[in-house]
């Protein structure tokens, strides 16, 4: 999977100052254009909802955070980056204005995408010197959030630009769905714009108001949508005979003239101002910000549940996850001489109880994780646990000496009290990130043979890691509250 550490982003509207965020959480380096001077007051404000988010999203902790810098010109961007965004509004000219500047100080090998809604790559790439070099990478708002990214080739673009820029994309989280044959609008905006159509007729001949037909879609169809799309919702809808059935019994209807799809309504004045006071009546009572972080939550708690379920967009959510949480060190460059750091997060808010505090389960559940690291990184990971045998944890003492708040993060660090044969002795401190200890754990665990379920010993791999890490931490002072029972005096 191609990694980046550097990427220009040229315009930070509402789609670029997304893309800035989701680049810059990721640990990349971002260089920024954008005349206006009120861009990095609006972007720094989405990166702070980006940051807000994810706290609640993922479980491991991001990288560190990428340094964000605003250029004068397109010209220093390019020179800086390994890959470029293009964000800038919807018109042709301006677009090619911008690559145009780009190619004249950028090497041959620089990436440049597009966020175009609709335009076609080919239109795009047709005055450009190195056409293979540019793609469509069209994302949904919020960028830091949803994770599609529509990716379409012109006529010109080489698959290997193409291959490439999945592969960034899917580093950073996102679920890049290559279109293989170019056409106005692609594919999502062409299904938004018909939803869209028919609901500018129903609000131009008074059918329903704008809310009346936000209702029907986030009360219904909506939530269905969110983790099936349509045509796995209609394959439902037939039954047991499923697709075909559907078909068969309500494909007749698309003949009657329920639908305005081929017209649109003309924009009046008065149209326009009907949709606008709609709206205003419907959301004018939330500012702009509160819909915005109200959305971030929403969208947050549905990916974690798609997540749990593994489905969906919940599936690109678990791999990005996954792949963060697997990037530690090297065994043979660990250093065994001090407590081992083993896991870090951010409260979630469903972590905590009516007072905001984490509740005593959490305790556990990140003291569980510690562990869980711990046997990863002596070599009893998922494969070994699969073909060979696991820890069962048989004891656990937890002293909970400091309350922690929805948001705020924390990490743990590891001593091997005890790590010979089939026994493996564990303390664990509990952190606030400024350093103040939250809890200490103290875990007996044997491992065991999954398939006798009876104690074993560990594969040869595992007791040589393990023993390592043992023969230097036995050395290292006892951990203050190490044997204690419950209702020893502090």
């Amino acid at each position: 999977m191609k990694s980046i550490k550097s990427a220009g982003v040229i315009g930070a509207g509402v789609i670029g100052s997304g893309w800035i965020a989701r680049l810059i959480l990721n640990g990349i380096d971002v260089c920024v254009f954008d005349p206006s001077k009120d861009a990095p007051k609006s972007v720094e404000k989405v990166i702070n909802n980006a940051e807000r988010a994810y706290k609640n999203l993922l479980r491991s902790p991001l990288p560190k955070k990428g340094v964000l810098s605003f250029l004068d010109t397109v010209s220093e961007v390019a020179k800086s980056s390994e890959i470029i965004i293009e964000a800038v509004p919807e018109r042709l000219s301006a677009k090619q204005s911008v690559y145009k500047e780009i190619e004249l100080n950028a090497s041959n090998e620089l990436i440049i995408t597009s966020s175009t809604s609709g335009i076609l790559p080919s239109d795009l790439q047709s005055e450009m010197k190195n056409p293979e070099r540019l793609t469509v990478a069209h994302p949904f708002n919020p960028v830091y959030l949803l994770p599609l990214v529509e990716v379409v080739g012109g006529s010109k673009t080489s698959q290997k630009v193409i291959d490439e820029t999945c592969s960034i994309f899917s580093n950073i989280g996102m679920f890049p769905l290559y279109i293989k044959k170019e056409i106005p609008a692609f594919i999502a905006d062409r299904l938004l714009e018909s939803v869209w159509r028919e609901a500018l007729w129903l609000v131009n001949d008074d059918i329903a108001t704008t809310e009346e037909i936000d209702d029907a879609i986030r009360y219904g169809f909506g939530l269905r949508w969110a983790q099936m799309g349509l045509f796995e919702t209609y394959r439902l809808a037939g039954g047991e005979a499923g697709m075909r059935h559907f078909i068969s019994q309500f494909g007749p209807c698309l003949e009657w003239p329920w639908t305005h799809l081929m017209d649109v309504p003309e924009f009046t004045e008065e149209l326009v101002d009907k949709v606008s006071n709609q709206s205003d009546d419907q959301s004018g009572k939330h500012s702009i910000d509160e819909l915005m972080q109200k959305r971030d939550d929403n969208l947050v708690d549905f990916l974690k549940v798609l997540k749990e379920n593994r489905w969906g967009a919940g599936n690109t959510l678990k791999e990005f996850d996954d792949s963060l949480g697997n990037s530690r060190i090297d065994f043979s460059e660990l250093d065994v001489s001090k407590p081992l750091k083993t896991f870090s997060t951010h409260i979630p808010k469903d972590w905590a109880d009516y007072n905001g505090h984490m509740t005593e389960a959490r305790y556990l559940d990140c003291f569980s994780e510690a562990t869980t690291e711990l046997m990863a990184i002596i070599g009893a990971d998922e494969e070994y646990i699969a073909n060979i045998g696991s820890y069962f944890t048989v004891e656990t003492h937890i002293r909970h000496l400091d309350e922690v708040l929805i948001g705020e993060g924390i990490y743990s660090k590891t001593q091997v009290i005890y790590g010979e044969n089939k026994k493996l002795h564990l303390f664990h401190w509990l952190h606030h990130n400024d350093g103040r200890l939250l809890a200490t754990a103290e875990h007996m665990l044997i491992h065991v043979d999954l398939k006798t379920r009876g104690a074993s010993m560990p594969g040869d791999s595992v007791i040589e890691k393990m023993e390592r890490i043992y023969s230097a931490h036995k050395n290292l002072p006892k951990p203050e509250g190490l044997s204690r029972a419950v209702g020893d005096k502090v």
